[in-house]
């Protein structure tokens, strides 16, 4: 049987971000990764893409299929440069790779704000961090007040982050990798349409386009039949 492992994003651990995907065990192994930080996981003080790419990299069987949401889409593209030969496949949904599309003004503008929301942004209030988060990145989720400890704590991890604005990603070495891939996106927000264009481009990659979910495309209701024929695919 065919395993994907799945990369969560920020805020949310993999049960909830991929509770839509458990279906997908009737035909695939899962395995649902939580990263350091993120409940079920004890807090931590720093959260760091390289070093997650790094544990991800622990984690890969050969043969796995890999997809990643969001930052969790940033630690794939890393954690497959790294491990090129062990990946079938390869899926990410609107990663906030700002670096692959520096000059594109929308980009810019948004890495621009994160880079700031980060910095002088209500950091000793979870809620209000969130809901700004949530605004930047084009969710329609309303969180409730006062947040569950459990939600409070991803916003503490999503606080510790390092800025996914900071991520270099190896867009020759993926692109010559062999295996196949896909970029996902939700046609909701102009900066993640630019990057995913980019990701499509230069890793010669498949594209799927899935409105209607805001930032969370994988609660499409085509999103696990799309992955679905692209692993058959690529797994044949």
């Amino acid at each position: 049987m065919e395993r994907l492992v799945l990369v969560h994003g920020s805020v949310g651990g993999g049960g909830p971000t991929w509770s839509g995907q458990l279906p997908l065990a009737e035909r695939f192994e899962l395995l649902v990764l939580d990263r350091p930080g993120f409940p079920p996981n004890p807090p931590v003080d720093r959260v760091d893409f390289d070093t997650d790419a790094n544990l991800l990299c622990e984690e890969i069987r050969v043969g796995d299929h890999l997809v990643g949401h969001s930052y969790g889409g940033v630690i794939t593209l890393l954690a497959a440069s790294r491990r090129p030969t062990a990946v079938r496949s390869m899926t990410v949904i609107e990663p906030p790779a700002t670096r692959v599309a520096l000059g594109d003004p929308v980009v810019d503008r948004f890495a621009a704000d994160a880079v700031e929301w980060w910095a002088n942004g209500p950091t000793e209030d979870p809620e209000a961090f969130l809901r700004g988060f949530l605004l930047a990145v084009g969710s329609d989720s309303e969180p409730p007040s006062p947040l569950p400890p459990e939600l409070e704590q991803g916003v503490h991890a999503l606080i510790a982050e390092r800025g996914p604005w900071e991520a270099d990603i190896p867009l020759a070495a993926l692109g010559d990798a062999p295996f196949p891939k896909l970029v996902v996106s939700g046609a909701h927000h102009p900066a993640f349409d630019a990057i995913c264009d980019v990701l499509e481009t230069e890793l010669h990659a498949e594209r799927a386009v899935l409105p209607g979910y805001g930032h969370s495309v994988q609660r499409h209701p085509d999103f696990n039949d799309v992955l679905a024929d692209f692993v058959g695919r690529a797994s044949g």
